[in-house]
C-alpha cells in the first residue's frame, strides 16, 4: 500500500525545483529587457489523478512510480507559437545537465484527434530529499495561452463525462480548437509589433525602478536637495502626454538614470 504522503515528497519538489529554475530563465530575460519566450509556470501534482489514470492504466501501486510520467508535472505557457520551440531549445541545453530527456510528443504538428495541441517532453530528474537521491519522470507540457485555454476545458469536460464527452460537445470542442489555432496564427502574425511594445514597456519600467531607487538611495544618505531636484525632473518628464515627444522623453529617462547613476557611485 503506498503512503502517499511520502510517495508524492520527491515529487512535489521535483515539481518546486523546475518551475523555479524556469521562473529564472524568464526573469533573467527581462532583467536582460529582452523579450522572454515563457510567459509563466505552472506545476501539479494530484493524488484523485493519479491513482485514477493508473487504475484506466491498469498499472498496479507498485508500478506507478516506473511507468507513469505525469505524476509529477509542469506547464510552461507562451504567448506565440513559435516561443514554444525556443522554450524547447532551452531545455534541450540543460540536457544531461540537470535533467535527462526521455523522449517527447509534438502535439502541435500532431493533434489529437479531440483537438488537442501542446507540446511535451517526458524527463528524468534527480531530486535529493533527506532519504538520499531519487530519480523521478517528469513531464513538461509547453502551450501557447490559447491552447492552455482550450485544454483546460476539455480536462473538465473529460473528468465531467470520464472521458466519454458525448458526440455533439466533442464536435464543438474540435471547432472550438481550429478557432483556437487560427488565433494562435493571428497573433502570429503580429508577433514584432506585439513584442515590440511589450520591450519598450519593460525598458521604460526598469528606468522609472532605477530612478526612484536611485532617489531613495541619495535620501537615505542625507543628499535631500538632489533627490528633490531630480524628483521633480523626473515627475515633470513623466507628465508629458504627447506622443510626438515620446523619444525626447525616452532619452532624458535615460539621461536621468546615468547622472543618478553617476551620483549614487560618488556617495558609496
Amino acid at each position: 500500500m503506498i503512503y502517499w504522503r511520502d510517495f508524492l515528497i520527491p515529487y512535489e519538489q521535483t515539481v518546486e525545483e523546475l518551475k523555479i529554475k524556469i521562473k529564472s530563465l524568464r526573469d533573467e530575460f527581462r532583467k536582460r529587457s529582452e523579450y522572454s519566450p515563457i510567459e509563466f509556470v505552472t506545476g501539479r501534482e494530484a493524488v484523485p489523478s493519479i491513482i485514477e489514470k493508473a487504475r484506466n492504466l491498469g498499472y498496479s501501486e507498485d508500478e506507478i512510480a516506473m511507468r507513469m510520467e505525469d505524476v509529477a508535472g509542469i506547464r510552461i505557457m507562451c504567448q506565440f507559437e513559435d516561443d514554444i520551440y525556443k522554450v524547447i531549445e532551452l531545455i534541450k541545453e540543460r540536457d544531461g545537465i540537470d535533467l535527462e530527456i526521455q523522449y517527447e510528443k509534438n502535439y502541435i504538428e500532431n493533434k489529437k484527434d479531440s483537438g488537442y495541441r501542446s507540446y511535451h517532453m517526458i524527463i528524468k530528474y534527480p531530486v535529493i530529499t533527506v532519504e538520499g537521491l531519487s530519480v523521478v519522470l517528469a513531464e513538461i507540457q509547453i502551450r501557447t495561452l490559447a491552447m492552455n485555454f482550450w485544454a483546460t476545458i476539455e480536462h473538465s469536460l473529460n473528468y465531467k463525462y470520464k472521458s466519454n464527452i458525448p458526440e455533439i460537445i466533442a464536435e464543438k470542442l474540435k471547432k472550438s480548437a481550429e478557432a483556437a489555432y487560427q488565433l494562435d496564427q493571428e497573433m502570429l502574425s503580429i508577433r514584432d509589433e506585439v513584442v515590440d511594445a511589450q520591450e519598450l514597456f519593460t525598458i521604460k519600467s526598469n528606468m522609472v525602478s532605477k530612478i526612484i531607487t536611485y532617489i531613495n538611495m541619495l535620501e537615505n544618505v542625507g543628499e535631500n536637495e538632489t533627490a528633490f531636484y531630480y524628483r521633480k525632473r523626473f515627475e515633470d518628464v513623466e507628465n508629458i502626454v504627447d506622443e510626438k515627444n515620446e523619444g525626447l522623453k525616452e532619452q532624458t529617462l535615460k539621461n536621468i538614470v546615468e547622472e543618478l547613476r553617476v551620483l549614487v557611485d560618488e556617495q558609496m
